[in-house]
């Protein structure tokens, strides 16, 4: 009975960390949504980080971007969230995220590399803070069902092609296929400010304060009014929610219900998966107006919340996640853009895309380069997702007829400075 006595001991001095033992093993979360399968490349990516290091445990709470974007923030406002989350809206989070600098173990592999997108995570006035890494980066711009223009035996216009040139053609397309949406847009502010750059919209004063109202951002949201009333978009569509509710047009789109589907590159490994060859979708250059032809950039990103209780294991997971080879095979399994600008220069391999989502991934990359620098600068503003969440509200109201245009202008401006002051407190 001696050895049983021996061997007890033996576990239980093991279990109390001595070397070679059996460490007590750390639990981490991330919160996660997904828009196409980058969740399930995630969990396979992560089964070998924990064949790697046992003693670290990764919990991934995979949950619908709603969540994300509505209940995340009221959990870490009570300091109830989690160690990590995946997030767009980084202006809205940046307060409650964590300073990964003092745990990495190469800051500079993160400047170098990620360094244009930091700012976007970090709270006004911040300059050095690593609160985490950006999981793709996207770019907004239309797809179009290039079957249905064939069908009608309508060309597509050309890469400078106008808005008007486009809802002209769409519905032209519409009424000789009987689709029932010439054009969708993403009820999304975001979706909205790359056209409004694009017809000239300044969106900030000569001091960077927010000043949307222009003629360019008129312009555009006239067109977006007037479509709706003639046809060229659907109230069933945005009318279906209000406030600053998103609504997508990922379901129609793929059933072949609408010609133009304004929205961004982050759809393409879904489409691939959902529509296939069923028909030919494509991406297409923006529209052009008086400010160019840009979409707006954006994306999501992994970030580290201040309340974790493990900071190191965080930063191992994060580290872990954002090292080059790691990176480049979560690129290149969920067809996303690079937001690594190492790997970005180096180019990505897309072995499973379909030759229709390799074209639209080359259609958004050569978009990137696109981009007006104001729609960069907006997108850094750290009251961005504010304003977009104000401008969708207003004009949903007034294409619903709640309101009307002018009194929507009014509104987006007395709503995006009470709002920000409110912030500020």
């Amino acid at each position: 009975m001696q050895w049983r006595g021996a061997l007890f001991a033996a576990l239980m001095l093991c279990a109390a960390g001595w070397p070679g033992g059996l460490a007590a093993q750390t639990t981490v979360r991330i919160a996660w949504y997904s828009d196409g399968n980058e969740g399930e490349v995630l969990l396979d990516l992560l089964k070998r980080f924990e064949s790697a290091n046992p003693d670290i445990k990764v919990t991934v709470d995979q949950m619908p971007f709603k969540a994300i974007s509505e209940t995340i923030p009221v959990q870490l406002a009570s300091g109830q969230g989690p160690d990590m989350v995946r997030v767009t809206d980084f202006g809205g989070v940046a307060r409650y995220t964590l300073d990964l600098r003092p745990y990495l173990t190469d800051a500079a592999y993160w400047e170098k590399n990620f360094g244009p997108f930091l700012g976007w995570m970090r709270v006004e006035g911040d300059t050095t803070s690593i609160p985490g890494f950006m999981t793709q980066l996207t770019i907004t711009g239309p797809f179009v069902n290039k079957t249905l223009f064939e069908q009608a035996g309508i060309p597509l216009p050309g890469p400078k092609a106008s808005w008007d040139d486009w809802a002209k053609a769409a519905k032209a397309v519409a009424e000789k296929t009987q689709v029932p949406f010439p054009i969708a847009f993403d009820r999304s502010g975001h979706r909205v400010f790359g056209p409004v750059i694009s017809q000239g919209g300044k969106i900030f004063d000569e001091k960077s304060e927010p000043a949307v109202i222009d003629d360019g951002f008129k312009a555009m949201a006239r067109k977006l009014y007037d479509w709706h009333k003639s046809g060229v978009m659907a109230k069933e569509l945005w009318g279906s929610v209000s406030g600053a509710t998103y609504r997508g047009a990922n379901d129609e789109f793929k059933n072949a219900q609408v010609v133009l589907y304004m929205s961004g590159s982050w759809q393409i490994a879904q489409f691939d998966k959902t529509i296939g060859d069923a028909f030919d979708w494509v991406a297409v250059p923006n529209p052009c107006g008086d400010g160019g032809c840009t979409g707006m950039p954006g994306g999501a990103g992994l970030v580290a919340i201040k309340t974790a209780k493990e900071p190191k294991a965080v930063a191992k997971v994060m580290e872990y996640l954002a090292s080059e080879d790691v990176l480049r095979e979560f690129y290149s399994r969920t067809l996303f853009v690079p937001a690594h600008l190492g790997l970005a220069a180096k180019g990505i391999d897309y072995p499973t895309a379909s030759p229709l989502a390799k074209a639209a991934l080359g259609v958004y990359g050569g978009e990137v380069k696109a981009v007006a620098p104001l729609a960069f600068k907006l997108q850094g503003y750290p009251y961005s997702r504010l304003m977009f969440n104000v401008v969708i509200s207003r004009l949903g109201q007034a294409i619903s007829d709640e309101m009307t245009l002018d009194d929507a202008y009014k509104r987006i401006d007395a709503d995006i400075k009470q709002q920000i002051a409110e912030r500020k407190k």
